[in-house]
C-alpha cells in the first residue's frame, strides 16, 4: 500500500468519485465557492465510465459559510474509512 505524503496543514486533498464528468464538477465548482483550489485533475473511475476529480483546497483562505463552519467545528475521535480506501 502506497502513502501519499500529507498535505501542509493549511490544505486539504479532495477526491470526488461520480458517475459522470458534469456531477463531479459541479460539486468541485460549490467547494471552489469556499476554498481557495488547486486546478482540477481527472480521471476514469472504476469499469462503469465514472469519474474520479481530484483537487488541492487550501482552507486557510476560506470563504464563509466555510469559514464560519471551521471555526466551530472540531474533529471527531471516531473518523472511519470507507471499504475502499487506502
Amino acid at each position: 500500500m502506497e502513502h501519499e505524503p500529507l498535505p501542509s496543514e493549511s490544505h486539504a486533498e479532495v477526491r470526488i468519485v461520480a458517475a459522470t464528468p458534469e456531477v463531479a464538477r459541479r460539486v468541485a465548482d460549490v467547494l471552489r465557492r469556499c476554498f481557495a483550489s488547486t486546478e482540477q485533475r481527472s480521471y476514469p473511475a472504476g469499469h462503469e465510465g465514472g469519474t474520479r476529480l481530484h483537487l488541492t483546497l487550501d482552507t486557510a483562505n476560506a470563504a464563509e459559510p466555510a469559514r464560519s463552519w471551521l471555526s466551530t467545528s472540531t474533529s471527531t475521535e471516531q473518523a472511519r474509512t470507507h471499504a475502499d480506501e487506502v
